[in-house]
């Protein structure tokens, strides 16, 4: 079989399809011109590598020769990476909710040669069942409308222009951002709350990183730890190997839909190591490291970039490679003399196929032995065919594993952490920078919104971990890109797109934080930070665009804004601006202190171990002027550039924090 066009592309989801008899093209010019010149609609199928769903359709139908000649004849197709096109895939997916009241992937969308929108769907089986239509009914609908209904579908598409292009009209607030409307939508967390299971609502439940995060900064315990602690112990953690499926068919955390996401693993990484500096939980502490642990050794590549997702399925079954039987354990552990422990710990649940899927309800082994369980279940387990794996580096999602390592090898004292923070950060830099200053997404792709904000935050983190200044200036550098070419001057906020973007049926902007932060809620988080360690008004006046335009949405709907909520919080906040300088090991006590307890509302400055003054502080505008004292290293507490008299103790330090 002649491969179609998607053979030259990086994309592995792209590659997944490039022997489908359909005549694929990737998104560009050439497939939109083709649709204008044979007046055919472009038929714009959506998926991602570790999506189960996409395979099944892909072999139902895009695999069978008589649809794929069904779906060449009359349509222009194409197929895009969400991933690496999270642009397209927005568009089509507001159109399919918009539509069908629902949304997914794979997702089907028919689109005008201009581009827009006008019938979408998600998976279609290849005969009609369970109330839905064949995929085959699908394609002759749409090309008896198309041939027989235009005027009705451009009409319907200028209306569903209108629609889409809300989120690019929301009108800024003038209200002030107040700290009782964070309460209320704390309130309205506590409400969905499942103080049986944690977690929010029903099911399926996806880990609600974000909101952890902005729960924990506001002090509240029960609904952050409580569900923090139930996803630890569920079977939507990795329980042998570390790190988190992308959510659990059920409300009890048990059952994962078992692909795993880079994105996922580093915000719940931050997410445990905050709960663990909280709480003194040792099992918190445990997860973020077996979950970083899992990321090296499976998704770093050689050079330093990681991979995006672990695939569900191995040999075509979804979970096989996480999944046991007891007596698969027992010949496994028994001869060590720990499988009734293992069985006890594990509480093994009924999966499909007669095997079975680990938990950990029970009583905890000791730390050795739990250990040593994991090691010989985990050396067994790297002999099976391992899910497919999704090599993109995506720029975004590695600039949220540089914040994760960096974070935790700060806190945690971990230099191979912090190294491989810097080794990632350094490909990004080498690999991903463009010659004008942009990111690209991929080798192919310009960067959105995204991946610069939250390239932003992740530089700042690693400037904070590390006393690095080059991150400090690579993070101005940065900003001020961003806000050159994504910034909307007339409402606030930021745009999805950079300035010169292609034309697509809307420019939008993303809000919501769910599955992961908004460009928008990164861009404004790391702008209020980057503001109090340059000490520039601008960045924060950015920010607060942001905050205006979505904070009133926010409060209202507080599951699907947990960055924003916990970027309002931190303006709201009297945070702490700290300098540290000086000489090791004096410096190191005194950032020991800084790192040693959860401190949400606090910026910091290391001097590097240069004595402060000299170098540094030119690049570091909180480090000006901030000097040792009678040559001991020494901490300045600052608060709006107002500081207290400088402390070389750490017992002065820790009063003064």
């Amino acid at each position: 079989m002649v491969p179609n066009r998607l053979a030259g592309e990086s994309s592995p989801y792209l590659l997944q399809h490039k022997d489908n008899p359909v005549d694929w093209y990737p998104w560009g010019v050439q497939a939109r011109s083709r649709a204008r010149e044979e007046d055919r609609p472009l038929l714009v199928s959506i998926g991602y590598s570790a999506c189960h769903w996409c395979h099944v359709m892909a072999h139902e139908s895009f695999e069978d020769p008589d649809i794929a000649a069904l779906m060449n004849e009359r349509f222009v197709c194409v197929k895009v990476d969400r991933e690496e096109r999270p642009d397209i895939d927005a568009i089509c997916m507001e159109a399919c909710q918009a539509m069908t009241g629902h949304g997914g992937w794979p997702l089907n969308a028919f689109l005008t040669p201009e581009g827009v929108p006008f019938y979408a769907g998600t998976y279609f089986p290849p005969e009609s069942r369970h109330g839905l239509p064949s995929w085959r009914m699908v394609l002759d609908g749409v090309a008896e409308a198309w041939v027989n209904r235009r005027d009705q579908i451009r009409e319907q598409g200028a209306r569903l222009v209108q629609a889409l292009g809300a989120t690019s009209r929301l009108e800024p607030s003038h209200e002030p951002i107040r700290d009782d409307l964070m309460r209320g939508a704390i309130e309205s967390l506590r409400a969905s709350y499942d103080r049986a299971r944690g977690g929010f609502g029903g099911a399926p439940k996806f880990p609600p990183a974000s909101v952890i995060e902005f729960l924990l900064a506001r002090g509240e315990r029960e609904m952050s730890l409580g569900t923090l602690a139930a996803m630890a112990r569920g079977g939507i953690y990795d329980q042998i190997g570390g790190g988190f499926a992308r959510y659990s068919v059920d409300a009890t955390w048990t059952v994962p839909h078992f692909e795993k996401m880079l994105y996922d693993n580093a915000l719940l990484v931050r997410a445990y190591l905050h709960g663990w500096q909280v709480s003194g939980e040792d099992r918190f502490r445990r997860v973020c490291c077996e979950t970083l642990d899992w990321a090296l050794r499976e998704m770093q590549g050689p050079e330093g970039g990681f991979s995006s997702a672990l695939d569900a399925d191995s040999e075509g079954v979804e979970g096989k490679f996480y999944v046991w039987t007891v007596d698969e354990l027992r010949e496994v552990l028994a001869p060590a003399g720990l499988a009734d422990e293992a069985l006890a710990f594990f509480e093994p649940q009924p999966f499909e196929h007669g095997r079975l899927i680990l938990e950990g309800r029970g009583p905890e082994p000791a730390p050795e032995a739990l250990a040593e369980i994991r090691r010989r279940l985990l050396e067994v387990r790297s002999h099976r065919i391992r899910p497919g794996l999704d090599d993109k580096r995506l720029t975004s999602w590695n600039a949220l594993m540089i914040s994760a390592l960096a974070d935790a090898g700060a806190v945690l004292e971990r230099p191979d952490y912090l190294n491989a923070a810097v080794r990632c950060a350094e490909f990004l830099a080498r690999e991903r920078r463009a010659q004008d200053g942009f990111l690209m997404r991929t080798p192919k792709v310009r960067g959105f919104l995204e991946d610069h904000a939250y390239m932003l935050e992740a530089l700042i983190a690693l400037y904070e971990a590390t006393g690095d200044p080059r991150w400090f200036s690579d993070a101005t550098g940065l900003a001020d890109l961003m806000i050159e070419r994504f910034s909307d001057p007339e409402r606030g906020g930021f745009f999805t797109t950079a300035d010169d973007h292609e034309p697509l049926a809307v420019r939008r902007k993303d809000l919501e934080d769910s599955p992961i932060p908004s460009g928008n809620s990164a861009a404004a988080f790391g702008l209020l930070r980057l503001s109090l360690l340059a000490g520039e008004g601008g960045y924060e006046r950015h920010a607060l665009g942001v905050l205006r335009l979505i904070f009133p949405l926010a409060v209202r709907h507080p599951q699907a804004f947990g960055h924003l909520l916990g970027g309002a919080d931190f303006y709201l906040a009297p945070v702490k601006e700290v300098a540290v300088v000086g000489p090791a090991p004096e410096a190191d006590a005194l950032l020991r202190v800084v790192r040693g307890a959860y401190r949400p509302h606090l910026v910091l400055a290391p001097g590097n171990g240069d004595g402060g003054g000299a170098g540094t502080s030119a690049r570091v505008p909180l480090l000006e002027g901030r000097e040792p004292v009678d040559g001991r290293a020494a901490a300045y507490v600052c608060q709006h550039f107002v500081c207290q008299a400088p402390v070389t103790t750490p017992e002065a330090l820790a009063a003064a924090l």
